[in-house]
C-alpha cells in the first residue's frame, strides 16, 4: 500500500511539473502587444543573467531622479559615476543566501516556490550597458516611463517616514549593488521574471501573457526573423 501511494505521489508530482512547464512555454508565447504611441526618448533596458531579469532605467532624467528614492551610498562602494540603475524583485532569502547555484539549499528553494518568505528588491548601479542577446534596449515616452516608475516604486516597502528600507547585509553580489525591503512574496506563479514582465505591461511594451522564466520575455525581443521561426 505504501509503495502504491508513493508511486502515485511521484507520478502526480511529475505530472504537475510537466503541466507547469507546458503552461509556461505556451502562455509565454502569447504576445501582449506594444501600445501605439509616439517614438519615445527615455532609454531603458531588459537585462537578464540567463535566469533572472532586471528592468534597467536611467538614474536621472527630467521625469525622475532615482537618487531621491534610493541612494548609491547604500552600496559597498558608492557608485557616484553611475548612469543607470537596474531593479529586480525576488525572494529575499534566495537573494541573500544563494549568490551562486552551488549555494542553493532545498529549504530555500521550497520556501521560495511556495511563497513562504519575504521579498527584496535588488538595485544594481551601472555606468553603461551593451546591447546583446541578454540585454535589450527599449525607448519609452515620458508618460510610459512615469508608469514604469510607479510600477517599480509600489513594490518597495517604506518606513513610517515614507523612505525605502535598505537591507543590512554583507551578501552583496558586488560593490555596486544594494538590497531593499520589498512587498509581496515570490512563488511559482509570480517570479522575478513575472515581475519584470508585468513592468513591461505597465509601460505599454511587448510582454508575455504570463511567464515565470526570462526566456518568455526575451522571446518577444528577438530579431523579427528569429521570432517568426
Amino acid at each position: 500500500m505504501a509503495i502504491k501511494f508513493l508511486t502515485l505521489f511521484i507520478l502526480t508530482l511529475v505530472a504537475l511539473v510537466v503541466l507547469y512547464l507546458v503552461a509556461a512555454f505556451f502562455l509565454s508565447r502569447i504576445l501582449v502587444p506594444k501600445e501605439l504611441s509616439a517614438q519615445g526618448d527615455v532609454e531603458i533596458y531588459i537585462l537578464s543573467n540567463g535566469v533572472h531579469t532586471d528592468l534597467v532605467v536611467p538614474l536621472k532624467t527630467e521625469v525622475f531622479d532615482w537618487n531621491s528614492f534610493i541612494s548609491v551610498a547604500d552600496t559597498k562602494v558608492p557608485a557616484t559615476e553611475a548612469r543607470y540603475v537596474a531593479f529586480g524583485w525576488g525572494d529575499k532569502v534566495f537573494y541573500l543566501e544563494t549568490p551562486t547555484w552551488a549555494d542553493l539549499k532545498v529549504s530555500t528553494a521550497f520556501k521560495a516556490m511556495f511563497g513562504l518568505s519575504s521579498s527584496a528588491i535588488h538595485a544594481t548601479f551601472y555606468q553603461q550597458l551593451q546591447e546583446n542577446e541578454l540585454c535589450k534596449k527599449i525607448l519609452l515616452t515620458k508618460s510610459q516611463y512615469s508608469r514604469l516608475i510607479r510600477h517599480i516604486q509600489q513594490w518597495f516597502q517604506l518606513d513610517a517616514a515614507g523612505s525605502t528600507m535598505p537591507v543590512k547585509t554583507d551578501a552583496n553580489y558586488g560593490t555596486n549593488d544594494a538590497f531593499y525591503e520589498a512587498k509581496g512574496s515570490y512563488n511559482l506563479f509570480y517570479t522575478c521574471n513575472t515581475w519584470t514582465n508585468n513592468g513591461l505591461k505597465a509601460c505599454g511594451q511587448k510582454a508575455s501573457w504570463w511567464t515565470p522564466f526570462d526566456t518568455g520575455i526575451l522571446y518577444h525581443y528577438r530579431p523579427a526573423k528569429k521570432a517568426a521561426e
